[in-house]
């Protein structure tokens, strides 16, 4: 179990720790020449079962707050620490809040110096303690008076903690590998060690890890845990990491670095949808775009604060907000902040992540405000419920393991219960619960529907124009499996790449009508060799510019297709070619033909051949292999779009 230290500068935060544990942890010199405590210092009591009780104490002052918040984000249990002559001073309030704002739910109070006091003055700052604690999320911790000179009171304390100890679980060990680092040095001999506190998965020794802020990978070489040699590390524990690799050094690893089991790229963001919360108080209220320190982990930065619910947030209050930093953060959703003012003086309150990967557009449009109401839910599975019963476009699952930090299995056990179509593509999934996906089935029929009504002398549009009208416009991953599964059950059809209602055929303009009856015998179904433009127009009559510009809106309409620069085809006597290769590459063992095998199948001659198979090659319908060709799409792809 880890404890940290709060409190006001000289109340006895180090000198208790030295009671308990028998470290002194100001290890700096000019902590020891100053006696003060600047930085982290640490301690570790071996409890004798395989437990440790660790202590991270940080410093009071309030020019070293920046440094108390580097060693308290993920701890088990805050021990606020108040001198009985001083009472509450303005680090003990601080601290406090910080500790609130960091969802610490469990802590202890040590008043200190009570051998210097009366009786009466360590009930007026124990009732003023209670007081305090009672606006916060510890309200109702125990309260112990002690000496740290005199021992007094010291080993009630003790008990309690080694109480607090031996129940406390650790901690589930899910997700994937991050550290926070909090020091950075190096041992001769060894070379870079980082420590910090690991806030979720299992390290092992050997393990490839990624230094997110540097950017750069790094083998582990060795772990301590709770100052202790190990094999392995978990989430909950303070670990050192023995570092190697090309740049692993302390010019590029700093304080403020995290040690992550990912990609880079899928860790680090500067633009992160939070739930901001205010300090109560006399403090201003906050603006949009206020400047703003971010402390997160062990490290921090500047940003700015996007209120995405109005133009100002009062004391107290709670918002949605995005944090647009300087530097990005290493950050997943349940992920706690801390924002200070301008000048670094002041905390302002904290912020719980929502999304560590926010928009840069839209940020403040209902649908997406309200999809960030459902996935702040605390657990897991009920953000993920959530999201399923109200996204009409599905659920991201890669943006929601990588956003909820979930391990590949740990996904697969989350959605396995459920009921879901699950929508596979490049770039991932998508999930969709069974209502949502029947309102994308429909929704894509009834588009078309009116599609056709506007267009009627047209075929239809192709899966993009008729995402466009839609109301929702759904991914295209997710129009493209849902249109298949509408194909297959033969609610809509396909034409090249076009799509239509089972039934619609164009109703052409008059004129259009006359001519396409004169001209559709020459370009009908069985026509695999239409005649070139020149010898339709002098068939039909017609002067060449007003054919083709004919032509052309029939191609438009999708009644035709175009194979080369001067023949138009009839769709279906397209497939018909399409068909002569899929036999060719059936018949060949390693499914390559060539185009004197087309044009002997075919008879379309030697010149039109070439022509139709560059355009099967621009379509994507085949593939060119040096003087071969291998079918790779169905036959429709071959159609086009005209």
């Amino acid at each position: 179990m880890l404890v940290a230290t709060a409190g006001h500068v000289d109340h006895g935060k180090t000198s208790l720790v030295r009671a308990l544990t028998g470290v002194d942890t100001d290890r700096l010199p000019e902590e020891k020449k100053r006696g003060l405590t600047i930085d982290l210092g640490f301690a570790y009591r071996d409890l004798g079962d395989g437990a440790t009780l660790g202590f991270v104490d940080v410093p009071g002052h309030e020019r070293f707050v920046r440094n108390m918040l580097a060693g308290v984000g993920a701890i088990d249990l805050g021990l606020l620490v108040v001198a009985a002559d001083d009472g509450v001073m303005p680090q003990t309030r601080e601290h406090l809040a910080i500790l609130d704002l960091l969802g610490i739910r469990e802590a202890l109070v040590a008043i200190t110096k009570v051998d210097l006091v009366e009786p009466g003055r360590v009930a007026e700052v124990g009732a003023a303690v209670e007081a305090l604690l009672g606006a916060t999320g510890i309200a109702g911790a125990g309260v112990f008076a002690v000496s740290n000179t005199s021992g007094a009171g010291v080993p009630e304390l003790e008990a309690r903690l080694l109480a607090h100890a031996r129940r406390h679980a650790p901690r589930a060990d899910a997700g994937r590998f991050r550290l926070a680092v909090d020091r950075v040095f190096s041992v001769q001999g060894a070379g870079l060690v980082v420590t910090g506190t690991a806030f979720s998965g299992r390290v092992e020794e050997g393990e490839r890890l990624v230094c997110a802020r540097a950017g750069r990978e790094a083998r582990v070489r060795a772990i301590h845990a709770q100052g202790r040699a190990v094999t392995s590390g978990r989430a909950g524990e303070r670990l050192a990491l023995n570092l190697s690799g090309p740049g692993i050094d302390t010019d590029a690893i700093a304080r403020g670095e995290w040690v992550v089991a990912a990609p880079v790229v899928e860790v680090m963001s500067d633009r992160v949808d939070v739930r901001l919360r205010l300090l109560p108080g006399d403090q201003r209220a906050l603006t949009h775009w206020a400047p703003v320190h971010v402390h997160h982990g062990a490290g921090s930065t500047t940003a700015r604060v996007a209120l995405l619910e109005g133009s100002t947030l009062e004391a107290g209050g709670d918002a949605l907000a995005q944090v647009v930093c300087d530097e990005p953060l290493c950050a997943v959703a349940g992920d706690r902040l801390v924002l200070r003012d301008q000048s670094a003086r002041h905390t302002l309150g904290g912020a719980t992540v929502i999304d560590p990967h926010g928009p840069r557009r839209g940020r403040t449009r209902t649908p997406r405000l309200d999809f960030l109401r459902l996935a702040e839910a605390e657990s897991d599975a009920d953000a993920l419920d959530g999201l399923l019963a109200h996204a009409v476009d599905g659920v991201d699952m890669r943006w929601f393991a990588r956003t909820r930090n979930l391990r590949d299995e740990e996904l697969a056990a989350l959605v396995a219960p459920r009921d879901v179509v699950r929508i596979e593509h490049r770039d991932g999934d998508r999930a969709f619960s069974p209502d949502a996906w029947r309102r994308l089935e429909t929704g894509l029929a009834e588009a078309l529907r009116r599609w056709h009504e506007a267009h009627a002398d047209r075929i239809g549009p192709g899966e993009a124009e008729l995402r466009q009208a839609m109301a929702s416009r759904p991914p295209l991953a997710a129009v493209a499996a849902a249109l298949r599964r509408l194909i297959d059950e033969g609610r809509i059809e396909r034409q090249g790449a076009r799509l239509r209602l089972p039934g619609h055929r164009p109703t052409l303009p008059d004129a259009d009508a006359r001519l396409w009856a004169k001209i559709g015998g020459l370009l009908g179904p069985e026509e695999t060799r239409p005649p070139v433009v020149a010898e339709l127009a002098g068939l039909v009559g017609m002067e060449r510019p007003a054919l083709e510009a004919f032509l052309r809106r029939q191609l438009g309409r999708g009644l035709l297709a175009r194979l080369a620069p001067n023949r138009y085809f009839h769709p279906e006597a397209v497939r018909r070619l399409a068909a002569v290769a899929v036999e060719l590459g059936a018949e060949s063992p390693d499914g390559l033909f060539d185009a004197k095998a087309y044009r002997d199948r075919s008879g379309i001659g030697r010149n039109l051949t070439i022509q139709v198979l560059e355009s099967f090659d621009q379509t994507g319908f085949t593939r060119r292999m040096g003087d071969a060709r291998r079918v790779v799409a169905p036959v429709e792809r071959a159609v086009g779009g005209g």
